[in-house]
């Protein structure tokens, strides 16, 4: 079964062989005896080739420090190394790129666990001498030191997609036939990975250069995830490490995967549109055939300043982390989604100018979803988030402010539910993501914004139908000065295209925006460069488009009716969208003001002091307590210090009136 994970760095890098510019190293055909060769490995050993002169099987696998296919392929060649380890097989794990230095070679091994010999390739020469392209790319030598198998190591990983597991394992069942003196039943399979990063042969006398023009269409473009501490797998920011991945560049531009845009440009204006002109297209495989010059670096444009550790155009005022201990993630299975509850103490309402969920483990952090749940809500109004939330992370999610005079309300004693959604990566890791917040003043709020949506709980897709129609209407607009911010359809794996239409109250329909080719790895926000008026009485109406049919290469079961579920392999049907109304100047002065605390709240709260503090000092111990109403106590005792304050009291039974109730 095919399950794709959410994870930015290998929806942008899972790549095919072949791009328009005509690579100069060929792959050597399988019988080709390799010459001898020594390379030193991150420790400065040298390692030749006669060394492993004992090994009937001499495995090459050529990998890099920050392709993230490479990486989950580490595992499996140390996994294969000791497999085969008394059976006279050696596997070398090479690194050909020119932008990995020994430094990142040595902190991969240890981040990796990677024992087998990890060896510098300098100049590609071992590369360009086997025809290595991609990594991960392993190249089989037998005895005699000939070619007998080359390309992937398994078929994990397709393009655009991965497996839950290897329907054939290449290598190893290559080894094996070596081994046994047969002939390789499949010699050569196509690699799936990234490029090697080659030195290469630059035009000085190109006027497309990565100062003068490159530089300024990936500040645009492409930086605000390719840096430092964000989700890309490497960064876009320094030209000794962008010109190792320039033919990568090259595919990814070419093939129109990145960056990364799906909406129709027919329909409305984004702010945060990044897909790239004609004309920036163009001029990025100029350089890349040009040999990526960097030309005079005095050109430069300034660097873009962004906030450290954060996508919010300026520092949280407030972060809170979600889980008081970090999470454990298991190696393997399915983690069910988890919900986290936190109090963050507010008195009175909060208005949100800006909020960013930060994940602590970007590996495995599928998606997280906030809500602020009032005090008294049992949360059965939350509804899955199919309704609507506070804040929402997605892998490569940029956080941005609302426009000037619109926030989003906490009401005052929420409670903060976090539903997080792990994806197990082969490995036991751990997670603990933060809440970041910026906060407006009440008088400067004009506009409250909420996160609605058009929903169908209902679906029921049929098996093989290639292009299912699902529809949905979300509620009229309340007033006329109603306004839209933004749209993010969801959908899962047999998402195939999404549609909003702006229907109003005397039935004029007009497209909205349009996703032809609604792709999962990508849950983007469209971000309307300006509010859209939603005149009263008028409303959204989504039209989606599945496919459960086999020609689906994401599709996990092409024989299954689908419904409404929370795992990918089952699908969902939500239109979201922000939208912005009016706030009351009464209602709003109102809200911002501390609540009320009801007589009946002091009086049991009075009550507990008076009946259980016998030594007179304002606050009630747990030794002061029976032991029978220890249970509740430790319900009371928020902060755990052993003591329960007359102000704590007041505080839980506002928040939690259920509580107050229950004790006797």
């Amino acid at each position: 079964m095919y399950r794709l994970i959410l994870v930015f760095s290998l929806s942008c890098l899972l790549v095919s062989p072949g791009w328009a510019r005509e690579s100069k190293i060929e792959p050597q055909p399988i019988g080709k005896k390799i010459e001898a060769f020594e390379l030193k490995d991150f420790r400065g050993k040298t390692h030749k080739l006669s060394d492993y002169s004992a090994s009937d099987v001499v495995v090459l696998a050529f990998i890099g420090c920050e392709c993230p296919v490479a990486k989950r392929y580490s595992v499996t060649l140390q996994q294969l190394a000791g497999e085969f380890k008394d059976r006279k097989v050696t596997i070398l794990a090479i690194d050909a790129n020119q932008h990995d230095s020994i430094t990142e070679m040595a902190s991969f091994a240890r981040t990796h666990s990677l024992e087998i010999p990890f060896l510098k390739d300098l100049a590609n020469r071992l590369a360009d001498q086997v025809g290595a392209q991609r990594t991960p790319e392993v190249v089989l030598l037998d005895q005699a030191r000939t070619i007998r198998y080359r390309g992937r190591i398994d078929d994990h990983f397709l393009v655009g997609n991965i497996r839950d597991g290897a329907t054939r394992d290449d290598l190893k069942i290559a080894i094996e036939e070596v081994l046994a003196g047969k002939q390789v039943s499949v010699p050569e399979t196509d690699p799936v990975g990234c490029h090697i990063g080659r030195i290469l042969e630059a035009d000085e006398s190109s006027e497309v250069t990565y100062s003068n023009q490159i530089a300024r269409i990936f500040q645009k473009r492409c930086v605000e995830c390719h840096r430092e501490s964000q989700i890309a797998p490497f960064a876009l920011t320094d030209y000794d490490e962008v010109v190792g991945w320039a033919e990568m560049i090259a595919e990814v531009v070419e093939d129109q995967r990145m960056p990364p845009w799906h909406a129709d440009p027919k329909y409305g204006h984004f702010s945060n549109d990044r897909h790239l002109s004609p004309q920036e297209k163009d001029i990025i495989l100029k350089w890349v055939e040009a040999g990526a010059p960097q030309g005079d670096a005095k050109k430069l444009p300034e660097p873009v300043q962004y906030v450290e550790g954060w996508t919010l155009p300026e520092k949280p005022e407030l972060i809170l982390d979600i889980t008081k201990e970090p999470y454990a993630v298991p190696a393997e299975g399915e983690v069910k989604y988890k919900y986290f509850v936190t109090d963050p103490g507010f008195k009175e309402d909060k208005w949100i100018k800006g909020a960013e969920l930060k994940a602590g483990n970007l590996q495995v952090v599928h998606h997280i979803l906030c809500f602020a749940l009032p005090p008294g809500s049992d949360g059965k109004d939350l509804a899955g988030g199919a309704r609507g939330f506070l804040v929402g992370y997605v892998p490569g999610k940029i956080a941005r402010n609302y426009p000037e005079g619109m926030a989003k309300r906490i009401p005052a004693g929420s409670r903060l539910v976090f539903q997080m959604h792990y994806t197990p990566i082969g490995s036991p890791q751990e997670d603990q993501s933060q809440i970041g917040f910026t906060f407006m003043d009440p008088a400067d709020v004009k506009y409250e914004v909420k996160t609605t949506s058009a929903v169908n709980h209902r679906l029921k897709i049929p098996p093989g139908d290639s292009n299912y129609k699902v529809e949905a209407k979300s509620k009229p607009s309340p007033s006329d000065d109603t306004v839209i911010l933004s749209f993010m359809p969801h959908m899962h794996l047999r998402g195939k295209a999404f549609r909003y239409v702006g229907v109003s109250q005397d039935g004029q329909e007009e497209i909205l925006i349009d996703i032809p080719a609604y792709d999962f790895n990508w849950q983007t926000a469209y971000e309307l460069t300006e509010p859209m008026q939603m005149p009263q009485g008028s409303y959204v109406h989504a039209i989606a488009h599945f496919d459960n049919s086999e020609e689906n290469p994401f599709n996990p079961d092409a024989t299954q009716t689908v419904r409404w579920g929370d795992q990918t392999w089952d699908e969902m049907m939500i239109g979201y969208f922000d939208v912005a109304i009016p706030a009351d100047p009464q209602k709003l002065a109102q809200q911002s003001k501390p609540g009320k605390v009801s007589q009946a709240v002091l009086d049991k709260a009075d009550e507990l002091i008076t009946k259980f503090d016998t030594d007179n000092d304002g606050e009630v111990t747990r030794d002061e307590v029976p032991a029978q109403g220890h249970n509740v106590f430790d319900r009371l005792d928020n902060n755990g210090d052993k003591t329960v304050t007359r102000e704590e009291l007041i505080d839980i039974f506002q928040k939690y009136p259920a509580v107050m109730r229950m004790i006797r």
